[in-house]
């Protein structure tokens, strides 16, 4: 599913950040979501792209859709 056919009741934009800050501050983002809501992360650090599907699969959480936009990488992740 594209990200872009999902509205996220969060962004968070970790543009420019490097592993493993991505990952720590969506969970820190996750945690202020109540259950089955959804955060977009928007991502620059190609490390990114195995970092979050780990990181769901560790944590429950459910990674609905990847997709890019332009170099940034784009991650839609439900809480569980």
């Amino acid at each position: 599913m594209s990200a872009a056919a999902i509205v996220p009741d969060r962004v968070y934009d970790a543009s420019g950040l490097l592993c493993p800050m991505p990952v720590l501050r969506a969970n820190r983002a996750l945690r202020e979501l109540a259950s089955g809501q959804v955060l977009k992360v928007i991502a620059t650090d190609p490390a990114a792209s195995q970092d979050f599907p780990s990181f769901c699969r560790q944590t429950g959480h459910a990674l609905v859709a990847t997709d890019t936009d332009g170099a940034a990488l784009v991650f839609l992740i439900r809480k569980a």
